[in-house]
């Protein structure tokens, strides 16, 4: 299953991932197209939204979402030193 079917089941429907998302149910089913994929934007709050069950990384692997992780985490770690 595709990583946009996994986070439309786990929010109850490409509808309601739309609506999470501010974008139209259409817009959400182009995703599926290897052209035209989610746009990078929305992936942290997909993610965020399946608690984790869709990881930015699976939406969209061109992105090299290490170096956020490990900026947000070396920000984390500063602000409690």
């Amino acid at each position: 299953m595709e990583a946009i079917d996994r986070a439309a089941e786990v929010l109850g429907s490409q509808k309601a991932l739309a609506e999470l998302c501010g974008v139209s149910k259409g817009a959400v089913s182009q995703w599926k197209d290897e052209n035209r994929r989610v746009p990078a934007e929305y992936c942290p709050l997909i993610e965020l939204a399946t608690n984790g069950v869709v990881r930015c990384e699976e939406l969209r692997p061109d992105v090299a979402w290490h170096v956020l992780r490990g900026s947000r985490q070396a920000v984390a770690q500063g602000a409690a030193a």
